[in-house]
């Protein structure tokens, strides 16, 4: 089936994606602890590696609370972060001036400059809150985040190695971690201008430093703190939590967005 970005005028955000459920369905998760009556049992002990270390190995996505958009029937529905980064922060984002006047303009144009609009990757914060599911391989020094979407990649080295100093801008932005105890602790620059971290259009410079601190406080769960430093657009760091739930029984599917795309020539901001 065709993935396609459709543009609505009816809709709270402008465009939406849909992915399609992922494949192998009902294909048995290995290693996965179960109660006595053989339910999976999510609130058992997260597994651990050979040093030790939780183990973030597992299909994740977003726990959500609202409802699916009737628009896009079988769609999984949206978290409020993937709308809104900063849903669950009282007092919203510190923007600097600018960046409070480019998230109006960019509210009254139906995201036809969002990035995923536009079949581009939605940088390292976003793909945490898209409602699509994704893979995360742990091994000796690295940390490694498959994406549906663009079917895309992130890695995270866990092998001591520093930042790089001057970085090329990229999507992702290059990615270190260290452990403190059971949390893992992952510092990002070098990523590019231009990025949004939601549908909203909260901006994401080159200035930008991200740390994330990862959780798995039992099988089923996962816990992400983020932290954003971008003094060009924001008046001080701001931290958001998000909480990812293991999906079991079922993988990875390709979703290319620009497959057979017809969408992009017509989106339109009037």
């Amino acid at each position: 089936m065709q993935l396609r970005i459709v543009a609505l005028q009816t809709l709270a955000f402008g465009l939406s994606l849909c992915p399609l459920n992922a494949q192998w369905v009902k294909y048995p998760t290995a290693g996965v602890p179960r109660t006595r009556d053989g339910k999976p049992d999510l609130g058992a002990a997260c597994p651990r590696t050979a040093d030790g270390k939780p183990d973030f190995s597992g299909l994740w996505a977003m726990q959500t609370k609202r409802e699916g958009n009737p628009n896009f029937p079988g769609c999984e529905p949206v978290s409020d972060e993937f709308v809104n980064i900063a849903a669950s922060l009282k007092e919203g984002l510190p923007y600097q001036t600018w960046a409070a006047d480019l998230v109006k303009d960019r509210g009254s144009q139906q995201r036809v400059n969002d990035p995923i609009s536009n079949c581009l990757p939605m940088g390292p914060v976003r793909l945490h809150t898209w409602n699509g599911p994704r893979k995360v391989v742990q091994a000796p020094g690295l940390l490694l985040f498959m994406s549906e979407f663009g079917t895309s990649y992130r890695q995270i080295f866990t092998d001591g190695r520093p930042l790089p100093d001057d970085p090329n801008p990229s999507w992702n932005g290059y990615s270190s971690g260290k452990w403190e105890g059971d949390t893992l602790v992952i510092a990002t620059n070098g990523l590019r201008d231009g990025l949004w971290l939601d549908a909203t259009g909260n901006p994401l410079t080159g200035a930008a430093k991200i740390t994330e601190r990862f959780r798995r406080p039992n099988f089923g769960t996962l816990e992400i703190e983020i932290t954003v430093d971008d003094p060009k657009a924001y008046t001080k760091p701001w931290t958001v939590k998000l909480t990812q739930s293991i999906k079991l029984d079922t993988d990875l599917l390709d979703f290319v967005c620009v497959e057979n795309e017809k969408d992009v020539p017509h989106l339109s901001s009037k």
